[in-house]
Order: C-alpha cells, then sequence, then structure tokens
C-alpha cells in the first residue's frame, strides 16, 4: 500500500498532517525560484518512488518554504530541497541539498 504526498497550503495544514500521520513523517521542502526547481523536481520523483517502496511505513509531506514560513523556522530550513524526518513532530534527521535515489534510501534506513 502506498501513501500519497500531502502538500499543506499554510502551516496550520501541515500542523493537521503531520499529527495525524500514524508514523514517521518525511518532510521535504521545496521553493519556486530558478536554481531550486529543478532539484526540487527531481525529489518529487525520488518521494514517489520511496513511498512506493516503504509502503505505509511513512507519510510524505511537501512544504513549499514560502507558504510555510513558520514551519520552514521551527525545522531551520534554510534553503531547498531539504529533507527532514519527524517523529511525534519532532526533528530526528535532516538533511541540507540534493539526494540520489541511493542516498536517499541510505538516510531514511539509518533513521526509521
Amino acid at each position: 500500500m502506498t501513501r500519497q504526498v500531502h502538500r499543506p497550503l499554510e502551516d496550520q495544514e501541515f500542523d493537521f498532517i503531520v499529527g495525524m500521520a500514524p508514523g514517521p513523517v518525511l518532510a521535504y521542502f521545496t521553493g519556486t525560484w530558478p536554481k531550486a526547481v529543478e532539484a526540487c523536481r527531481t525529489m518529487d520523483t525520488l518521494v514517489s518512488d520511496l513511498l512506493t517502496e516503504y509502503g505505509t511505513r511513512l507519510t510524505a509531506v511537501r512544504t513549499d518554504i514560502t507558504r510555510c514560513p513558520r514551519t520552514t523556522r521551527r525545522y531551520a530550513v534554510t534553503g531547498a530541497p531539504t529533507v527532514v524526518l519527524l517523529r511525534s513532530g519532532e526533528a530526528v534527521a535532516t538533511h541540507a541539498g540534493q539526494l540520489t535515489g541511493e542516498e536517499f534510501r541510505t538516510f531514511l534506513d539509518a533513521h526509521l
């Protein structure tokens, strides 16, 4: 079974999705400025593939840093793409910058 990628439009939606998730949450932060767009598109594909692979063990939340400024500050995100693995709303691991599929799997396996 796979899970969809949630795309909150504001901070309150992010909090709701994370609060309702039955397990760990992968929050990945994206940006809309030119240098971030391509890397973030690649991240979309990787996360979609990983959700198929990890099934119900993981919920994903795609967060635009300009739409969710409070959430961005809370997790000390300073650029895009950035991934933050959350447990009960608390960050347990963070990676700033682009990841390959294998690096992403290693990141998740180390912290899930």
